[in-house]
């Protein structure tokens, strides 16, 4: 590294900057960098690197299921943005049981990784602050609770909001809203956001059109079924993630009930080859993985820097045909 710096006329400390992609690096400096690197054929000792500095060059990510869609392009695009540093990506899927998180988040960090991507599904994250130290930790769609880190959420609230006005743009008064679990964070922001539209349109919250169907949103199907079975039933129905969304359609199809209009929150496979397409909160995983991962990285390289502690990316309404119904 020494002889590479010589040979470009900087310090040994721009060429690590270089060869860590770092992006506060100007054009013209780089570019004599990687000259010198590659007339000398200098390749950096990653196994030097973890002695150094005591941790791996790789980084963790923890989310609730890598199976998700939405969790699934986040990982890819995570892993991206680290393969472009020239550092591997540890992940472990954490379930929906929150006993079981501690574990396997510690599980993670004993690899002294150098920084950690989590998604928390339980409702203390206090066990991380020994961590935060010489780890840096960045939460993604959900905060920590009982610790001050990094956070990067989606619009949640007005992505509902902006979704539900569109149902009530359409002439629908009776609106349900189908999650999963209250106790997450992300379905609780969305219901907001749903309340908030309704009362805007001067149109009263019915509670029992609301409804959670558990871990995974598997009851999601037998949910929709029962409220359109009800004397009074909804018109449309706004399903706060794709999983209840894809437990949803099967059941308007078993009903046969082709006037009911549907929204998701969360895009995934298929939606837009449904008949009709699905119309979804487009939550864009890839910029939040790639936002996640590019702070993540931020951090490693200076810790003392003042970035804000909360990000929220917007999200976007991407309008097709479900609003009208006719599932088939």
């Amino acid at each position: 590294m020494r002889q590479v710096a010589e040979r470009a006329g900087v310090s040994a400390k721009t060429v690590s900057r270089v060869v860590n992609k770092d992006r506060y690096v100007s054009d013209e400096v780089r570019a004599r960098v990687e000259q010198a690197i590659a007339d000398l054929q200098y390749t950096p000792n990653l196994l030097a690197r973890t002695f150094r500095f005591g941790r791996d060059p790789a980084i963790g990510l923890a989310v609730p299921d890598i199976s998700d869609p939405f969790f699934a392009a986040v990982t890819h695009t995570v892993e991206q943005v680290a393969r472009g540093r020239g550092v591997a990506t540890f992940v472990t899927s954490l379930g929906t049981d929150g006993s079981l998180e501690r574990a396997a988040v510690e599980a993670l960090l004993g690899r002294q990784v150098a920084g950690l991507i989590s998604t928390p599904v339980s409702g203390d994250q206090s066990y991380l602050e020994p961590w935060k130290a010489r780890t840096s930790l960045v939460f993604i769609d959900r905060p920590p609770r009982k610790l001050t880190a990094d956070t990067v959420v989606e619009d949640d609230v007005g992505g509902a909001h902006q979704a539900t006005a569109h149902l009530i743009g359409h002439g629908h008064r009776r609106i349900a809203y189908i999650g999963d679990e209250v106790r997450i964070a992300t379905t609780r922001r969305r219901l907001a956001g749903y309340r908030a539209a309704l009362e805007e349109a001067d149109i009263e919250v019915d509670e029992a059109l609301i409804r959670f169907a558990g871990a995974g949103g598997t009851a999601a199907g037998e949910q929709a079924e029962e409220l359109l079975d009800a004397p009074n039933p909804p018109t449309a129905i706004l399903s706060s993630n794709p999983k209840c969304s894809i437990a949803i359609v099967p059941a308007l199809q078993r009903l046969e009930r082709t006037d009911v209009a549907l929204v998701s929150f969360g895009d995934f496979p298929l939606a837009s080859s449904l008949r009709p397409a699905l119309t979804v909160v487009d939550q864009d995983p890839e910029e939040l993985g790639r936002f996640a991962a590019t702070r993540l990285f931020d951090r490693i390289d200076d810790p003392g820097r003042r970035l804000k502690r909360l990000t929220v990316l917007p999200v976007r309404l991407v309008e097709r045909e479900s609003c009208n119904g006719r599932f088939s």
